[in-house]
């Protein structure tokens, strides 16, 4: 179960079938929820409904007085990583920006090929075959030549 995703079946179905007295148990904390309120919010309900959390690599049962106190530190320190990640992410991302490097991958269609692809679409050769002879898709040829949805 990702914790990005705010529509998540399959942390629904689960809450759906937990019962008093089960346990809802997670790979990691930051599976659950995204921010230390969501997460303190979604146990707090879930021990209103007389249901335990453990997450497995965090070490935590809040089964217990300490279990719940050690949850409340590591959802915490889960939001804080997050953020950091973000945060380093951007800079990562600003400073390649700076450099003149973009984002993505190269354009299938260069400026020679957009070339070659006016030249056999002049000479009235289908798209289709001008796109397999360029190595890209009939979308991607049309998508650079809109002119040549109309040969």
């Amino acid at each position: 179960i990702s914790g990005v995703r705010v529509e998540r079946p399959g942390l629904t179905r689960a809450l759906e079938i937990l019962r008093e007295g089960d346990t809802l148990v997670v790979w990691k904390l930051d599976r659950l929820g995204r921010s230390v309120k969501q997460l303190v919010d979604m146990v707090g309900e879930l021990h209103k409904q007389g249901i335990q959390f453990k997450s497995l690599t965090d070490a935590i049962d809040t089964g217990t007085p300490a279990g719940r106190f050690f949850f409340h530190v590591m959802a915490s320190l889960a939001e804080m990583e997050r953020e950091l990640i973000i945060e380093r992410t951007r800079a990562g991302l600003d400073a390649a920006k700076q450099l003149g490097r973009k984002g993505g991958r190269k354009p299938k269609m260069t400026s020679s090929k957009i070339e070659s692809a006016k030249k056999l679409l002049a000479s009235g050769i289908p798209p289709r075959d001008v796109a397999k002879d360029l190595g890209v898709s009939v979308p991607t040829l049309y998508r650079w030549l809109p002119a040549s949805k109309n040969s």
